[in-house]
């Protein structure tokens, strides 16, 4: 039992450590970022489970993981009880390992074989200045381009791994530090303490 005790306190140590304002107001910024961003990929998965399981499950145009229904719930289960529990600052630093190895599964399984970026750079790679060239041109040639343009940039997504690293970094800092003062994880050890 000690050898838990151990182990627990070197991985999390405090619940809640002693924090400054703008740690405080940082670690709530990296929380709610996460908690965005985990509750739209959990509730997309949810919003269409059976789809998400034949993407999950099948090896030409999917991923081709095994057991498709046992990872697809148990991702967008994860998600959403993480962003949850992000947004509150409960069991902040716990959720964050699962998470972590959600976005581990996120990297291998879908965005490892696309580089860095997410958005794909026309500025330095010239296969995605000519595919956006000629996308540019069939919109215009064949539609309304103005306001397909009129709240952003044309851009391709090249998928890679920019994002998915960023998250896991955000994580790896809660984790390590703990959700910050501005949650319920420091009042209910202040609690503890008091």
């Amino acid at each position: 039992m000690e050898i838990i005790k151990k182990i627990t306190k070197f991985l999390f140590g405090n619940l809640a450590p002693d924090t400054n304002t703008a740690q405080d107001i940082a670690l709530l910024g990296m929380r709610l970022i996460l908690a965005y961003v985990f509750y739209n990929t959990a509730m997309e998965k949810w919003s269409d489970m059976d789809a998400t399981i034949s993407w999950f499950g099948n090896k030409e145009w999917g991923l081709g993981m095994p057991f498709p229904t046992l990872n697809a719930y148990m991702a967008a289960t994860t998600e959403l009880v993480g962003a949850i529990l992000l947004v509150v600052g409960l069991g902040a630093r716990h959720i964050s390992i699962p998470l972590i190895f959600v976005m581990i599964i996120a990297l291998v399984t879908v965005h490892m074989g696309h580089g860095w970026l997410a958005i794909g750079n026309s500025m330095h790679d010239p296969e995605i200045a000519e595919r956006l060239s000629k996308a540019k041109e069939i919109l215009k040639a064949n539609g309304d381009y103005s306001w397909l343009t009129a709240r952003g940039s044309l851009v391709i997504l090249q998928n890679g791994v920019e994002f998915v690293v960023m998250y896991m970094v955000m994580l790896l800092a809660i984790a390590g530090t703990g959700p910050g003062r501005l949650s319920l994880d420091r009042l209910v050890h202040s609690r503890r303490k008091g």
